[in-house]
C-alpha cells in the first residue's frame, strides 16, 4: 500500500475508487467499507483509495478534551493495509480544510486532484465547513463531476451499531472480549521500546516501556497480553501495566510490558501489544514489597490465562 501524506503529495489525477472517513479503530464497519471499495475497484480495474485525516477532526476542534483514539497512526495505517487497499491518503486536518465548503472539497480535492469515480461513505458521514456536507451533497454533484455514490449499510453486531464510540466505551469498562468482537481482532497498541526508569527491574520484573507519544488509549489497568516483536514476528505471553504507577509517584501515562518467564532484549525495537484480558485496575500500594507481591500474583494469573489461549 502506498501511504501519501498531504494532498500536495498526491501523485496523479487518474481515476480511482475511494472511501473516506476517520476510520479510528478500523472496526467491522470500516472493514466492510474497505471491502466494498476493493471489490468495485477490481471490477472496474481501478485502484482503491482510502482517505483519512491526521489529526482526526475531533482532535483538531476539541484538543485535550477530545475522546481518546482507538489507534495510533502506525496501527491505523497497518490496519488499512491489511484490507489490500492500494493507496492511503492522509489529509492534514487544519484551518484551511476545516473552512472548506463541501462543494469545494468535492471539486478541488476529490474530483480534480484524487480523480474520484466512485465514493463509498458511511451512514454518518459529514464533511466540509461546519459538517454541512452529507451523502445528499455528494449525490447532488455526482452528475456534474462524473462520479457515483454508494452509502454503506449500518453495521450491526448484537442488534447494536458498531462504532468507534461503542468500542471506546467497552475498553474503558475493561470488556476486552466484546471490543475484540467489534474490531475483529484483539485491541492492540504498538510502539518503539524506549528506556525508562528501570523500576520494574528493581522489583525483579523487568519491563519494556512502549512509547505512546501523543496516543492516549481509552483503557487503564493491568492486563494479560501478547507482546509481538514486529521485526521477527515472535510472540511472547506477558503482563502489561497501562497507567501512571501511583505507588512510585508516577504522573506520566506509561505502557510497561513484562514477558513471562523470558528476558528478551526489546530496547529500540517496535513491539505490538495485544490486550487479551484485564487482571485488575491500577492501584496505589503502601510499599514496594506489596507492589512486588501483587505483580507476582498478576504474573501467575496471566500465565494460567495465556496457556489457555
Amino acid at each position: 500500500m502506498q501511504l501519501i501524506r498531504g494532498i500536495e503529495s498526491w501523485p496523479d489525477s487518474s481515476p480511482t475508487i475511494i472511501t473516506i472517513g476517520n476510520f479510528d479503530g478500523v472496526h467491522l464497519g470500516h472493514q466492510s467499507m474497505f471491502a466494498t471499495a476493493r471489490r468495485l475497484a477490481d471490477e472496474q480495474n481501478l485502484p482503491a483509495t482510502v482517505i483519512s485525516f491526521e489529526p482526526l477532526p475531533h482532535e483538531y476542534f476539541t484538543s485535550v478534551n477530545s475522546p481518546p483514539r482507538l489507534q495510533g497512526l502506525r496501527d491505523r495505517v497497518e490496519s488499512v493495509a491489511k484490507a489490500k487497499i492500494d493507496r492511503l491518503l492522509l489529509l492534514r486536518f487544519n484551518h484551511a480544510l476545516a473552512a472548506m465548503q463541501p462543494e469545494d472539497f468535492i471539486r478541488q480535492i476529490l474530483v480534480e486532484t484524487v480523480g474520484m469515480r466512485h465514493i463509498v461513505v458511511g451512514d454518518d458521514f459529514r464533511f466540509g465547513y461546519q459538517r454541512a456536507g452529507t451523502v445528499d451533497t455528494l449525490q447532488r454533484h455526482a452528475g456534474a463531476h462524473n462520479y457515483t455514490v454508494g452509502q454503506s449499510e449500518t453495521c450491526l453486531h448484537g442488534n447494536q451499531r458498531v462504532s468507534s464510540t461503542r468500542i471506546r466505551d467497552l475498553l474503558q469498562a475493561g470488556d476486552l472480549s466484546a471490543a475484540a468482537e467489534l474490531l475483529d481482532r484483539p485491541y492492540r497498541i504498538s510502539g518503539r521500546v524506549i528506556h525508562g526508569e528501570k523500576v520494574g527491574r528493581q522489583l525483579g520484573f523487568p519491563t519494556a516501556n512502549v512509547a505512546l507519544g501523543k496516543h492516549r488509549p481509552p483503557l487503564r489497568g493491568v492486563f494479560a497480553v501478547w507482546a509481538t516483536h514486529l521485526a521477527t514476528g515472535v510472540r511472547y505471553p506477558a503482563i502489561a501495566n497501562l497507567g501512571e504507577r501511583p505507588t512510585v509517584g508516577g504522573r506520566k501515562l506509561l505502557l510497561e510490558v513484562h514477558a513471562l518467564d523470558q528476558s528478551p532484549d526489546w530496547y529500540g525495537e517496535h513491539l505490538a501489544v495485544d490486550f487479551m484480558s484485564q487482571l485488575r485496575q491500577e492501584k496505589r500500594f503502601d510499599s514496594l514489597d506489596e507492589l512486588k507481591a501483587q505483580i507476582a500474583l498478576d504474573a501467575a494469573s496471566a500465565r494460567q490465562l495465556m496457556q489457555r489461549l
